[in-house]
This record gives C-alpha cells, sequence and structure tokens, in this order.
C-alpha cells in the first residue's frame, strides 16, 4: 500500500478541474515553450488515491550495459483507443486538447501514467521523440497529483538546469513547441523525505 499525506492547500470536496486562463507561459530557446498552472486540479489527492488502487502498475526492466536494471519508478500507459482507468482523465484530456486545439491542431489522445514512489523514483535527461515528437512540434500535458517533486529542464545536448518547476496536488505543465526535440527534461532524485507522486502525460497521437 503506497500512502500519500494530503496537502492542506488541496481539501476541495469535490475533484474538478479549473480554468486554463491563468496560464503562464515560459518562453525557451529554439521555438520551446513551457506552460505551468499551479493547483489546477482541486482535490487531487482523491485522484491520487484512486489511480494507486485501480491502475495496474508495472515495474519494467532495461538493459544498461551488461545488466538489467530496474527502471526507478511503476508505469502503466493507455493508447488513444484503450479505456482510461479514471472517468476523470477523459475530462482532464479532453479540456486541454480543446484548449490546445488551436495551437496544436490535433487532440490529445493517449495517456502515460508514471508513480514514483519516493525520492529514490526518478526518470534521467531525456525527450519524447519516439515516434513524431522526433521531428515535428507537439504537446506533452503532465498533470501531477501527490507529493511535489521536481520537473528540471535543459537545452537539448547537456549543460546545467536552466528552468525548474515544483509539481504536485493538482499542478499542470505543458512541454510545447520543439521542446522535445531541443529540450530535455527529468525527474531527478531526491535525498530528502518525499512521498508519492503520480504524473498524468497526455500526448497526441504518434507521440510518445
Amino acid at each position: 500500500m503506497i500512502g500519500l499525506q494530503g496537502s492542506i492547500f488541496d481539501l476541495a470536496e469535490e475533484c474538478a478541474p479549473g480554468p486554463l486562463d491563468g496560464m503562464q507561459r515560459t518562453e525557451l530557446t529554439r521555438g520551446a515553450w513551457v506552460d505551468h498552472l499551479p493547483g489546477w486540479l482541486q482535490g487531487s489527492d482523491q485522484l491520487f488515491d484512486r489511480l494507486v488502487e485501480v491502475v495496474p502498475w508495472h515495474a519494467e526492466e532495461r538493459q544498461m550495459y551488461d545488466n538489467v536494471v530496474a527502471v526507478p519508478r511503476l508505469t502503466k500507459y493507455y493508447g488513444s483507443r484503450e479505456t482510461l482507468p479514471d472517468p476523470l482523465l477523459d475530462d482532464l484530456r479532453d479540456r486541454l486538447s480543446a484548449h490546445y486545439l488551436p495551437e496544436l491542431g490535433e487532440p490529445l489522445t493517449s495517456a502515460g501514467l508514471c508513480l514514483y514512489r519516493d525520492g529514490a523514483d526518478s526518470v534521467a535527461w531525456h525527450g519524447d521523440t519516439i515516434g513524431r515528437g522526433s521531428t515535428h512540434d507537439t504537446i506533452v500535458a503532465i498533470v501531477s497529483v501527490g507529493a511535489a517533486r521536481t520537473l528540471a529542464l535543459r537545452p537539448r545536448g547537456g549543460g546545467p538546469t536552466a528552468h525548474r518547476f515544483s509539481l504536485g496536488h493538482g499542478d499542470l505543465v505543458v512541454m510545447g513547441g520543439s521542446c522535445q526535440r531541443t529540450w530535455e527534461h527529468a525527474i531527478p532524485k531526491s535525498t530528502s523525505a518525499t512521498g508519492p507522486r503520480i504524473s498524468i502525460q497526455f500526448r497526441p497521437r504518434g507521440v510518445r
């Protein structure tokens, strides 16, 4: 059982998204940008509790040189035609699709979920470049529920972190434009006491 210590700032009786008109955009370089809206999903701890229970979380393994190592997080991917594990995810996806349709030109269709159980779980520097993200501008919209973790960004090719966003308890961040192929993002490990977090990533067809 994975337990979450609720936030005193996320005590809404109903779990529901707010308006998107308070989004703040940060222009990056080479046609990339990031939108950020803290606390978009009110009462998000309720969604965290539901997803922890109903999602069939999967522990992946990957080849690392001569060894097979465990991926430091649990995952579940829902393709464009798969039923999402909670009806609220359909609502969030549809609201974000409608908001970004004039800019993106197509809807968001898939949902990837990652469960970071504690500060030891992480994801290394990368861009979502499987599929069209390697050659086309696109959008990846991330809703975070659970404890806050840092999303770090830097230009592709290495170097120091250029931007940091603390994401948890219903926060929304959207990476757009050329961000997936010209920038990299990561969830670094944390040595401090850190509760669990679920990242919900909505993407258009053919982007992973």
